[in-house]
């Protein structure tokens, strides 16, 4: 089970001060969307300069241009790019010959796609690596967490890794631990706490089961 950080909120400067603290905790590195948004690929490369031995995903939750965008991050230097997985076919597929070109990896994202049973067969079918659960922050803000639609996707998946994210902390950590998804996404959780590198070394210890 791997521990991926969403990083949304923070610039570039204060993302590379504050991995220096707990880095040695995470596996993944995620570029999130916001983060994308304002400080573009140079976020990705910036990272992946600095922490080579980590793997880096662009969050960059494509909808349309799969071949393309996906040819913008993997040029960056990102090990995994998203894609929604609300989007075409043909969209998704674009990202896993381009993924595949640069010998890396395509996560697809679920957020608000209503029908897992129906939708999970066809994504895995297009040669995907990943599929997430993904409870957005608005809906979090109504009391909404991704466990229910993990046990649910866990029925219906496959092939693929699982990965889940969606307000998870380390009070909640364990929970997510017990359905054993392939990555833990935690954003806010730690970075929003007055000591990041205690709860990020907290998660850690519980995934790996060290006391």
């Amino acid at each position: 089970m791997k521990i991926q950080l969403a990083i949304d909120e923070l610039s570039l400067s204060e993302t590379l001060n504050i991995l220096d603290e707990i880095v040695p905790f995470i596996d993944i590195i995620e570029v999130g969307t916001p983060f994308m948004i304002d400080a573009g690929r140079e976020a990705v490369r910036r990272i992946k300069e600095k922490y080579p031995h980590k793997e880096v995903l662009c969050d960059a939750k494509i909808m349309d241009a799969g071949a393309y965008e996906s040819e913008l991050v993997f040029e960056a230097k990102a090990d995994y790019v998203t894609v929604l997985g609300l989007t075409d076919d043909s969209t998704i597929r674009g990202c896993v010959e381009v993924a595949k070109k640069y010998g890396k990896k395509v996560l697809v994202d679920m957020i608000c796609v209503g029908n897992l049973e129906k939708r999970i067969p066809e994504i895995e079918a297009l040669g995907v690596d990943i599929i997430a659960v993904h409870t957005g922050a608005d809906l979090q803000k109504q009391g909404r967490t991704p466990l229910e639609d993990l046990i649910e996707m866990k029925k219906h998946v496959k092939k693929c890794q699982i990965a889940v994210a969606g307000g998870i902390n380390l009070s909640t950590i364990d929970s997510y631990i017990k359905e054993s998804p392939d990555i833990v996404i935690v954003g806010s959780g730690i970075l929003n706490d007055a000591q990041p590198r205690e709860v990020a070394e907290g998660i850690f210890r519980k995934i790996n089961g060290v006391k």
